[in-house]
């Protein structure tokens, strides 16, 4: 069965505000049956996990239930998922859990691809330890991140190689497998930052060649929490616990506050939310999440080809970067006018758009010589019309 946007469309009660929202990186619109978890959650699930009351009980198996979920979500097993509320404080979780000798001596390969989380609590561990950062740059034609540079970036002496799937700001899918298989020969640690792919792609961290996946779940409608999936409860066992809680065991070694019960019971329904978005899926979550992506996929890659075709086609507008492999993101810069200015317009014709998002390529790629660049995102909502809309707010600019 065809994608069905009318049907998904009606499943988001935000979008009867009259506003096209093209923004999905700074938070998918929330579907009702997440509002509506979140809410019954703030109600019912106050209590900490760990008692033997019927609060705490049921705290308790909303965490549970939250592991699963994503671990449906990645292809893993449930006792490898670490919760968390961002990426940013999972990931300087993990680096604090990595043991000192890991760094000794050693560096960290990181991606200027990546967003700020997946690389700013690696810089820090680096320069505690007196670790050596290596960078691995963007192609500044065509915005992909090119796997090549990592045989001369990988060695003997890496510790992490941390690196997107796909850029939130470009949209440029990155052949992770390429790179992990580097990665294991050297002994490195690698973590996958999954966000910008989640909502559009089915992940399975196994075939990713990832050591350590994160996901954010506002990227697909969720609340604003985040998780942590191991490609194995090996791997996780081998590193320091950062728990508050010294008798902390498993992936609760690694979540240094209590969970907020009503925002995980939200995280559980956004990814039922993705595993319905295809009325003719059945069977267990997984397998309905892999069929309803697919559609997902299918759909806005031809919405995503209609929509970067149509702004070529405008005199002023500049696409950043010329990749074909990619998730629904873009970015552009616009002939004699301001990120800002643009973005401005752009609401003024009930269109939400980023200006300037904090992007090291971005910047690689010369988009502040020219005012800074505008992105866009599509969501499993968005429709022609509100691209053709699109074009006629930016071709009123001319």
């Amino acid at each position: 069965m065809a994608f069905d946007v009318a049907h998904v469309r009606g499943l988001f009660p935000s979008l009867g505000d009259g506003w096209i929202h093209l923004d999905p990186q700074v938070g998918m619109q929330i579907p009702d049956s997440v509002a509506s978890a979140v809410s019954t959650g703030f109600r019912q699930l106050a209590a900490t996990p760990g008692g033997v009351y019927p609060a705490a009980r049921a705290a308790a198996d909303t965490v549970d239930r939250a592991r699963r979920a994503v671990a449906d979500l990645l292809a893993t097993d449930p006792s490898t998922v670490v919760l968390g509320p961002s990426r940013s404080a999972l990931v300087t979780g993990l680096a604090e859990a990595l043991p000192v000798t890991t760094w000794l001596g050693g560096n960290v390969v990181l991606s200027r691809q990546d967003d700020e989380p997946n690389i700013v609590p690696w810089l820090r561990a680096a320069e505690n330890h007196g670790a050596t950062t290596r960078w691995a740059e963007v192609d500044v034609e065509t915005g992909a991140l090119p796997t090549w540079q990592y045989r001369d970036l990988v060695d003997e002496r890496t510790a992490v190689v941390a690196v997107t799937l796909a850029s939130s700001t470009i949209g440029a899918i990155t052949d992770v497998s390429a790179i992990a298989a580097l990665a294991k020969e050297a002994g490195a640690l690698l973590v996958v930052d999954a966000s910008s792919a989640a909502p559009y792609l089915s992940l399975d961290i196994a075939r990713l060649g990832a050591d350590v996946v994160l996901v954010s779940a506002e990227r697909w409608g969720g609340p604003r929490v985040s998780a942590m999936a191991f490609r194995s409860a090996t791997a996780m066992d081998r590193l320091r616990s950062v728990s508050m809680d010294p008798r902390a065991e498993g992936p609760a070694r690694f979540e240094s506050e209590p969970h907020q019960g009503a925002l995980l019971a939200g995280l559980v329904a956004s990814v039922e939310h993705l595993a319905s978005l295809d009325d003719d899926a059945i069977g267990k979550r997984r397998p309905r999440l892999v069929t309803a992506l697919d559609g997902v996929y299918e759909y806005l890659q031809r919405l995503t080809f209609y929509l970067t075709t149509t702004l070529q086609h405008l005199n002023q507008v500049n696409l950043v970067g010329t990749v074909e492999d990619r998730v629904p993101a873009v970015s552009f810069t616009f002939d004699g006018i301001s990120a800002d200015k643009v973005v401005r317009r752009l609401a003024d014709n009930g269109i939400c758009a980023i200006a300037d998002a904090p992007s090291r390529a971005l910047s690689r790629m010369g988009a502040g010589d020219f005012g800074g660049a505008v992105t866009l995102g599509l969501g499993p909502y968005s429709t022609p019309y509100e691209v053709d809309h699109l074009v006629r707010a930016l071709g009123s600019l001319g």
